[in-house]
Parts: structure tokens; sequence; C-alpha cells
């Protein structure tokens, strides 16, 4: 293999920073304007211009949906100029867009690339998700225990009570079960209204953030971009895919998944080297939204690389007169 086509996951890395800062930028002037739509259609044509700049021959693995669903960074898409590594990306242009659409907090764009066959071909079903952040034995939470035994494990392995722990559960219906297990343990909740791979990370800077276990289900794409940032940042994560009906299960079977009941771990949903990068939209816990301020615009990135461990935090300043 030649160097040309060897992944260079230093090399690109800044010019990953750059996808991800330009959708960022792009949906700043959509933030609070109640238009969801046009938010994440601005996040996804600036992602889509800056990705076809990089030296790669990339493949959209995760990504906006299929072919006929998404008229732009749809599953499968092939960009790049070609010249270069082939890779697999995923990404989501702009996660949360509702956030984005009434100016509350956790917006993010984001994106990972690896080399070609590193990420899981998620179809587009729900996911069982559960992560802890890094320091922990292995398995010291399963998905096959319940929710209140997992609470119990993690506070043993922490040395805490679990009224000391904080659980990051997405806000759905379909969870107020596990919400009033996890009740009964005496642990908190930190309810989020969109962005779970935003709740993920969370717990891999539990220091910062207060957030020490997430568990719930979402999407499967984000589960993969999830574990791409935790293979970066450290920390555990499973995933299960969950079928409603016959047509999921078809999708399954049409990215190549066999076993309709397997427990994926982080380093199983993504399984080589991968970069990572985050730029914050709104304000969130992680990096900080948009500064607008006369004749200016400032992001702030989240740039990281599993080989290394690095993680770099960027501001880019750029003039809007």
């Amino acid at each position: 293999m030649t160097k040309q086509s060897e992944f260079q996951d230093r090399m690109l890395s800044l010019g990953l920073a750059r996808v991800s800062e330009a959708a960022a930028l792009a949906s700043a002037k959509l933030i609070g304007r109640g238009d969801e739509k046009a938010a994440d259609q601005a996040a996804v044509d600036a992602m889509r211009t800056q990705l076809n700049m990089l030296d790669i021959n990339g493949v959209i693995v995760i990504g906006e949906g299929e072919r006929d669903e998404a008229p732009m960074l749809f599953i499968g898409e092939e960009v790049g100029t070609g010249n270069g590594p082939g890779v697999d990306i995923a990404l989501d242009p702009l996660e949360g867009t509702t956030l984005t659409a009434k100016d509350m907090p956790n917006a993010l764009t984001v994106i990972a690339m690896g080399p070609r066959g590193s990420m899981l071909h998620a179809p587009d079903v729900y996911m069982d998700k559960l992560a802890i952040g890094p320091g922990y034995p292995t398995d010291v939470v399963t998905l096959d225990m319940s929710p209140s035994k997992r609470i119990e494990a993690l506070a043993k392995a922490k040395g805490c009570e679990m009224s000391d722990i904080t659980v990051c559960v997405l806000e759905r219906p379909r969870h107020e079960d596990m919400i009033n297990e996890l009740r009964t343990t005496g642990a908190a909740i930190r309810l989020i209204t969109d962005g779970d791979v935003a709740g993920v990370m969370h717990c891999a800077e539990s220091e910062i953030t207060g957030i020490d276990i997430y568990m719930g289900s979402g999407g499967a794409p984000e589960g993969v971009l999830a574990a791409a940032a935790l293979k970066c940042m450290g920390g555990q994560m499973y995933g299960r895919l969950l079928f409603r009906n016959d047509d999921e299960r078809g999708r399954a079977a049409k990215a190549g998944i066999t076993d309709l009941d397997r427990i994926y771990s982080r380093d199983e949903l993504v399984t080589k080297d991968v970069i990572f990068a985050a730029t914050g939209v709104t304000d969130g816990s992680i990096v900080h939204g948009i500064k607008r301020e006369p004749g200016f615009l400032t992001t702030e990135t989240i740039l990281m690389r599993s080989k290394t461990g690095s993680v770099r935090r960027m501001s880019y300043r750029i003039k809007t007169k």
C-alpha cells in the first residue's frame, strides 16, 4: 500500500475540522429561526462542498438516509477528489435540528472518518444504547442488566452512593418505564430533548458535564457516531439494534447484518482508528456554540484522533463583512 493510499489520520484531521466548521457556520443564520429543514439543508450543503475539497476517496456509510430520501450526503454517496485513501465517513451535518431552530443547547455538527471498512453500516433503525466514561473495568455495566442494576454496579465501581450517579436519557414516551425504574435508585436523571451523540459524549467528561452514564434507545446511525467519539475520548459503549417491523429488518439485511440480536461493543461499532470532529452550533457542555460579534463569527470545534488519544479544542474566527 502506498503512502498516498494509506489513511493518514494526522494529515486529514485539520481538513475534517474545516468540514465541521463550515457546516456550523452555514447554519448560524438559522439559529432560533424556527426552520429545522432550512438549517439542516444549509449544514448539508456546506459539509458536502468541503468534503469534496479533501483528497480522499470517501464513501458515506452513516448519512442523511437512503439515496431516494436524501438528495445530499446519502448513504453510499462518494465524496472527495478521489485522489487519496479510501475512507468511511459517518456524519450528521446538524445533530439537533430542533435544538438549532429553537436555539436550545447542544446542537452540533458532527463527522467521523476512518479507513474503508472501519464502521458498522448501521441501518436507519433504533438502537438500544449504553455508555459510560473511561476508568472502569470492562463490562461493569451491560445491556443485559436492568437499568437499576446498572446504577448499582456503576456506583460500586465508582465508590459512591447510587444517589451520586447522574444518568442522561433522551426524553421520549418509550423511556417512561425506564425512567420510573431509575427514579427508585435515587440517581439523578438529566433529560435531553434531542442530540444523543452529545449525550453519549458527555459520559467521557463526567467531571465537566456531571453525567456518569447514558442509556436508552435512539437512532442507530447516531450510535456509530457516538462510538467513534468514545473511541477517541475513552469509555465503554454497547449497542443493540431494535426492529419494529419487517421493513426495518429488511434494512438490516440490506446493510449486511444477519445477527439481529447481536450486542455490539464500542470497538465492534468502530473497528479501526478514526478521527472525529464536532463544532458547536448552540452552546453546550462539550463545546461553545457560535459566538456573534459585529463583523465576526467564532466557532469552537473539538477534534480528536483515536490513534493518539489527542483531544483538541480549537477556535475559528471569521469575518462576516
